[in-house]
C-alpha cells in the first residue's frame, strides 16, 4: 500500500494549498489507482478511498464529477459514500452514470432519488438492470410518458399489482405502452386479457409481429383467449339513456351545478358526468364523449373552462377520465398551469368553432 500512502500524501498537501486544477489532478489519480486495484481492496481500504474521494469532490467543477462517477458507476466494489453523493448530485450529467449503473445503491436509496429528483434523475433510474416494485410505483407515478414507456420495456423491472393496474390503465390510451405491457411475460394474466381486449386491431397485430419467437406462443394464447363477448363489452358504445333523463331533470329542476359535476366525477357516475358536463358547458353528448376518450386533456379543459369551472372540478374531471390510475404529478401541474391561462371567453369560442364544425372534423 506505499502507492496508496504517497497519494494520500500528496493529497493532504493539495487540500491545505492546492488550486482547483491540481485537485481535478489529484482526484484522476486516485480514481486511477482504485480502479486498478478494486478487485484486491478490503473494505477497510476502500474506506480510505471512500474518505478521500469525497473529500475531494467537494471542491471540483461538475465536468470532473461527471467524469468520477461515469468510472466509478460500473464498479462492484465502489466506495459507497462518494456513489451515494453523486447519485444525489442535482445536475444530471454527474447523477444520470451512477443512477443507472452503480450496485452500491439500494432500494432506499432509489426510493429517495425517485421521491425527490427530477425527470432526468428517474429517466436514468429507469435503465436500471434491476428495479424493484417499491421503486418502480414512484416511477410510474411521478414519470413522464417517456419514462412509464422505457420502463414498460425494462425487463429487470418489478411491479407491484397496484403499479401494473395503474400501467394498464394508462395503456388504454397509450398504443406504445400497451404493446411494451403485452411483451411482458410478468405481467398478470387477468389484466393482459383485459389490456388486449381493449387495444386496437393494429396494436394486436403488431404485438404479434414484434414478438420474439419465445414469446409469441405466449401472447396469441392470450389473444386467443379474449372472447368475442369480453371483445364487445369493452368496446361496446355507452348507452347514456338513463344518464340524458337524469341530467334533463336535474337541470329542469335547476340542480345541475358545478358542485354536482364534481360529484359526479368524484363517485365515478361517468355516464352522468359525460352528459352533465355536456348540458353545462353548451355542447353535445358525443363531442364531449370524444374529448373525455381522447388521451390528450385539451378538449376536457375547454369544456370545463368554458362552463366557467373552478380547478378542483377541472381536476376531479380529469382523475375520473384516468379511472383507478394517479396522474403523474408533473402532468396535474402542467394541466393546473394550463387551466389557469386559459380565459373562460377563448374557451367558449373554441367550443362554439368545433360545435359549428362537427365533432367529426375536430382534431382535439
Amino acid at each position: 500500500m506505499s502507492q496508496v500512502a504517497s497519494v494520500i500524501d500528496e493529497l493532504e498537501h493539495v487540500l491545505a494549498v492546492g488550486p482547483g486544477e491540481r485537485r481535478t489532478e489529484i482526484l484522476r489519480r486516485v480514481t486511477d489507482l482504485f480502479i486498478g486495484n478494486a478487485d484486491n481492496f478490503d473494505p477497510p481500504q476502500i474506506a480510505v478511498f471512500d474518505d478521500v474521494l469525497a473529500r475531494l469532490i467537494r471542491e471540483v467543477e461538475t465536468k470532473a464529477l461527471a467524469e468520477l462517477g461515469t468510472r466509478l458507476a460500473p464498479i462492484e466494489k465502489a466506495p459507497a459514500g462518494v456513489i451515494r453523493t453523486l447519485a444525489f448530485h442535482d445536475e444530471i450529467e454527474v447523477a444520470a452514470p451512477v443512477i443507472s449503473q452503480s450496485p452500491q445503491l439500494t432500494d432506499a436509496d432509489l426510493v429517495r432519488i425517485a421521491q425527490t429528483k427530477g425527470q432526468g434523475h428517474l429517466s436514468a433510474m429507469s435503465e436500471r438492470r434491476r428495479l424493484a416494485a417499491a421503486v418502480t410505483d414512484i416511477l410510474i407515478q411521478r414519470g413522464e410518458t417517456n419514462i412509464v414507456r422505457k420502463l414498460s420495456k425494462n425487463a429487470g423491472a418489478r411491479f407491484s399489482e397496484k403499479g401494473y393496474v395503474t400501467l394498464a390503465t394508462r395503456a388504454e390510451r397509450d398504443e406504445d405502452l400497451a404493446e411494451n405491457l403485452g411483451l411482458r411475460l410478468d405481467m398478470p394474466p387477468e389484466l393482459l386479457q383485459t389490456l388486449m381486449a381493449k387495444a386496437t386491431e393494429t396494436v394486436r397485430a403488431r404485438l404479434l409481429a414484434i414478438a420474439p419467437p419465445e414469446s409469441r406462443s405466449a401472447i396469441q394464447e392470450v389473444l386467443s383467449s379474449v372472447s368475442e363477448e369480453f371483445l364487445r363489452k369493452a368496446t361496446a358504445p355507452r348507452d347514456f339513456s338513463r344518464a340524458i333523463a337524469l341530467i334533463d331533470k336535474m337541470q329542469g329542476e335547476y340542480k345541475l351545478n358545478e358542485a354536482a359535476i364534481a360529484e359526479f366525477a368524484t363517485t365515478g357516475k361517468y355516464e352522468e358526468l359525460l352528459v352533465g358536463l355536456a348540458r353545462v358547458s353548451g355542447a353535445s353528448v358525443e363531442l364531449i364523449e370524444r374529448v373525455m376518450q381522447n388521451v390528450r386533456y385539451d378538449g376536457v379543459l375547454v369544456a370545463c373552462k368554458a362552463a366557467e369551472f373552478r380547478w378542483p372540478t377541472f381536476m376531479a374531471v380529469l382523475k375520473a377520465r384516468w379511472a383507478a390510475a394517479e396522474i403523474p404529478a408533473n402532468d396535474l401541474n402542467k394541466a393546473r398551469a394550463d387551466f389557469l391561462k386559459l380565459s373562460v371567453p377563448t374557451a367558449r369560442r373554441m367550443l362554439r368553432f368545433w360545435l359549428v364544425r362537427g365533432a367529426a372534423k375536430v382534431e382535439l
